[in-house]
């Protein structure tokens, strides 16, 4: 698959695929209240298989499983699953609105990892963005009733779960940027979808509950929107540079309050925006002091 240099094309696939999703969060929603999450993963995991190598065989590559560099690619799974967990089960404590917020702390957690794991040197503006991008989360647990004596015990779990993706988010994008110094892209996304639809199916004996035809046709919807948003998120990629993409992944808060309001009755207070707001303005500014940066170099 040549490499399209359209932005236009590039913008809109990122915007469909942040849509479906947000979509696929809301299925998660809907299906997690009798289906253990981590079944749910399972199901993800497993029908994004088949997209993946749809990707590879349209990008005209064959499947390239050999590698020199097994346990990196073994930890960039694990910390995927990880942030796939985070992102699940708390999709089945939060409103959406506000776990499609705290979800967007990845670029928060890279900053700040990078300094042990890369040394790189963080300087105040990067740091100054990072503390206002914790403010924000402090906003919306604020709007959740955090720190006044009434928030719910697994509201607060839920919330704490969804940074904890930003973190495991953030370790894998590391983990990412390491392998791409050896590893081809495509190399690397199949042994993350094998691995991981691996590390679900072991879970699945402990946690499985036998899917109504409803919650199967749920479960389906999961992974055929998810493959179908993965399929248009490489395409976007392979658009236009991915750091001119980034900014449209955050229409996904105005998904999530139209989708949390649709199917769950949900009404975001002005504590969810703000704290919203706050935490995609610092990673927008993350991002572009990033550009600044690599044009430098």
């Amino acid at each position: 698959m040549a490499l399209r240099h359209d932005a236009r094309r590039g913008a809109l696939l990122m915007l469909g695929a942040t849509a479906l999703f947000t979509l696929m969060g809301a299925l998660v929603k809907l299906v997690g209240d009798r289906i253990h999450f981590l079944e749910i993963m399972f199901f993800r995991s497993v029908l994004a298989l088949p997209v993946v190598l749809l990707i590879v065989a349209r990008m005209g590559h064959g499947v390239r499983l050999r590698t020199q560099r097994l346990p990196q690619h073994v930890g960039r799974a694990l910390t995927g699953t990880m942030a796939m967990s985070c992102a699940f089960f708390s999709l089945t404590v939060l409103p959406l609105a506000e776990q499609t917020a705290l979800t967007f702390t990845t670029p928060l957690f890279v900053t700040l990892l990078a300094i042990p794991f890369l040394g790189e040197r963080v300087g105040i503006h990067r740091f100054s963005a990072v503390l206002l991008g914790f403010g924000g989360i402090l906003v919306i647990a604020l709007g959740q009733g955090a720190f006044q004596g009434r928030i719910d015990p697994w509201i607060a779990l839920g919330m704490s779960i969804a940074v904890m993706h930003g973190v495991f988010s953030a370790m894998t994008t590391l983990l990412v940027r390491s392998l791409s110094a050896t590893e081809s892209s495509t190399t690397i996304v199949i042994w993350q979808s094998i691995l991981m639809t691996c590390f679900t199916g072991l879970a699945l004996p402990f946690v499985w509950v036998t899917p109504t035809p409803w919650e199967f046709l749920l479960l389906m919807g999961v992974g055929l929107v998810g493959g179908i948003a993965q399929v248009m998120l490489t395409e976007a990629y392979a658009s236009a540079q991915v750091s001119s993409l980034g900014a449209y992944s955050y229409t996904g808060i105005l998904w999530a309050v139209l989708l949390g309001w649709i199917f769950f009755g949900d009404t975001p207070g002005i504590a969810t925006f703000l704290g919203a707001g706050l935490i995609v303005l610092a990673a927008l500014y993350i991002m572009q002091r990033e550009m600044r940066r690599g044009v430098k170099r």
